[in-house]
């Protein structure tokens, strides 16, 4: 079995401010086309990055542009990995809904990013320490996309 190459690894830096997000989408959208991944693909990667850079935002640093948000793509032959970091708190996952489709959650205004992101992605994981908050995204090549720098 060959062993696999080094991924390319792209870092990104943002401050903690919610406009900046776009900046995220387009750097997002750009590596996922770089995967070969079709537009419902990259839409779905798109929304899951965006949506746990919002939390990083909101929850972790609570809007303040001094705190940064870290952002690393790996770009493996087979898989896109995004890990994103804040320094904030972290949370409690066993207190974030399981289920927002479930009756008693359907009018809460908020709480439905963890779900899509599970949705959209092959993986998502978080890892809380004395640092902060990381969560990591996986989303899978489909069979036989092949990765611009492969073609």
């Amino acid at each position: 079995m060959a062993e696999e190459q080094a991924p390319d690894v792209v870092t990104l830096t943002l401050s903690s401010r919610l406009e900046l997000l776009a900046v995220l989408d387009r750097v997002v959208l750009s590596l996922c086309e770089r995967q070969g991944f079709d537009d419902d693909t990259a839409s779905q990667v798109s929304m899951s990055v965006i949506e746990a850079g919002t939390n990083a935002i909101q929850h972790g640093h609570k809007k303040d542009p001094s705190k940064l948000v870290d952002i690393r793509f790996e770009l493996h032959s087979d898989r896109l990995e995004v890990w994103v970091k804040d320094h904030g708190p972290g949370f409690d996952p066993a207190r974030v809904a399981s289920d927002v489709t479930a009756p008693e959650h359907l009018l809460d205004a908020r709480g439905r990013g963890i779900f899509i992101m599970r949705a959209c992605c092959d993986s998502v994981d978080f890892e809380f320490g004395n640092n902060g908050t990381t969560c990591r995204l996986v989303k899978r090549r489909p069979d036989g996309a092949a990765r611009a720098a492969d073609a």
